[in-house]
């Protein structure tokens, strides 16, 4: 068997290695077991489970839930939820552990498993080889009675109340009329229910999920058709989200599409004007765009990249003291109010930042200039150290000798699909693209 987690939990196609149902099962024994022996305080062990709008979520939260059950402790299940309100809802419980059975933003073929501890945060790559291991080496069962599973109610309540909570007292989005695009997904019921309790104008699309369409040309991965529907009813902004609500973009009055940059680098400055900025400091991947280093640098703020992925962004703020982070393709956490990437709670930091300064997302975007950059997704059989292959690492090279110290050239593997992503940013766009599409050939040749 592969190495199960990748850069955000397990993802694959259902009924294929990983997501079988006895994998499936197996990482809630594993779980179980794991969280058992560790982190158990007085009463019962307690994992939440919770999914999002895929038809095979059923099977898969029913294999991981009698994994949890075989080792004799208890699952409580929270139905279709978005994953930063199952992390909400562990915390708050003060269960031991969580599990989201969502493939985030992949189509729906797909399925996946992240876990979470009980303060809600992403386990440590330590804590996913340990859980992988006992997987992989097949965990006896207990021995002992088998665990109850119960159902929670109210944990879209508790986690809409939550939400509505982090607008401070006197501020509301009365006026601000918004496009919600919730991509068929986990967050169609909750984040139009806050955004019209906060006082906003709320449009939403694509809140009828089949199981079978979420994330279908909709959400986050796909803003066309809300930018037309921004542009149709003249809304003052639209929002998107993924398939399990961890991740927002925005298009603004006149239809462009924002980077994930342009919003961090918005809220990063409101939040440095009101000294909520812990420590000056935003941290970011080293995806993000030259223009965002730029931008904090001239507003005075510390810049610190980190390795792709929205755990590695926590580590991130965590170690230097920093309350805020993203990444460009949409993840954004405000530790102050949450321990993990949250796409409905990052869409009213932004239209709160909108509500609080009077200025359109268009004004607050150009707080950063954006470097033209081209991402070029290569589809590979295998994964070698990149640095092995010496065609591809002499096509970097010769890359950022032609950008000669104006730009810079990334290559790096996907973390949850068979790809390697190439990126070139500088000040030309046809320079970059061209670039680009030169070292993704090369990448094609020797790994596709």
């Amino acid at each position: 068997m592969d190495r199960l987690f990748g850069t955000d939990g397990i993802r694959g196609r259902v009924n294929e290695p990983p997501m079988t149902p006895e994998i499936c099962m197996g990482i809630g024994r594993a779980a179980a077991l794991y969280f058992g022996c560790r982190h158990v305080t007085q009463g019962s062990l307690r994992i939440v489970v919770g999914k999002d709008t895929r038809r095979s979520g059923d099977m898969v939260e029913c294999a991981v839930a009698a994994g949890i059950l075989s080792q004799g402790a208890d699952a409580i299940l929270v139905g279709v939820l978005p994953t930063p309100g199952i992390a909400l809802v562990t915390r708050q419980l003060r269960a031991n552990a969580g599990v989201v059975v969502s493939a985030s933003h992949n189509p729906a073929r797909d399925n996946g498993i992240k876990l979470f501890d009980m303060e809600g945060f992403k386990l440590s790559s330590a804590a996913e080889d340990e859980i992988e291991r006992v997987v992989k080496e097949g965990p006896a069962l207990c021995g002992g009675e088998p665990g109850r599973a119960y159902t929670k109610e109210d944990a879209g309540r508790t986690y809409r109340q939550f939400l509505e909570n982090t607008l401070p007292h006197g501020v509301h989005l009365d006026g601000i009329r918004v496009v919600l695009d919730c991509a068929n997904g986990a967050a169609h019921r909750v984040a139009p229910q806050v955004f019209m309790q906060l006082g906003a104008t709320v449009d939403p699309i694509h809140i009828m999920p089949d199981g079978e369409n979420i994330n279908d040309n909709c959400g986050s991965q796909h803003p066309e058709k809300l930018r037309e529907r921004v542009l149709a009813t003249g809304a003052d902004l639209g929002i998107a989200f993924d398939g399990d609500g961890d991740r927002m973009v925005a298009v603004d009055a006149a239809g462009t599409i924002l980077s994930g940059d342009q919003i961090l680098a918005a809220c990063a400055w409101w939040m440095k004007e009101q000294g909520r900025l812990a420590g000056n400091t935003v941290v970011s991947t080293v995806m993000s765009n030259l223009g965002l280093k730029k931008a904090l640098m001239s507003m005075g703020a510390r810049h610190i990249e980190t390795a792709v992925g929205d755990r590695r962004v926590l580590e991130g703020i965590q170690k230097s003291g920093a309350v805020l982070g993203g990444e460009d393709s949409g993840h954004f956490i405000f530790l102050e109010y949450h321990s993990t990437g949250d796409g409905v709670l990052s869409a009213i930091q932004l239209m709160r930042t909108m509500a609080e300064t009077g200025k359109p997302l268009a004004e607050l975007a150009r707080i950063m200039e954006v470097y033209p950059q081209t991402l070029v997704n290569v589809d590979v059989m295998a994964k070698p150290e990149l640095s092995s292959v010496p065609e591809i690492a002499a096509a970097v090279r010769e890359a950022e000798a032609a950008l000669a110290g104006a730009g810079r050239a990334l290559v790096r593997y996907s973390g949850t699909q068979s790809k390697c992503r190439v990126m070139v940013e500088g000040p030309d766009k046809r320079v970059v693209e061209k670039l680009a599409q030169g070292i993704a050939e090369v990448v094609r040749a020797k790994l596709g």
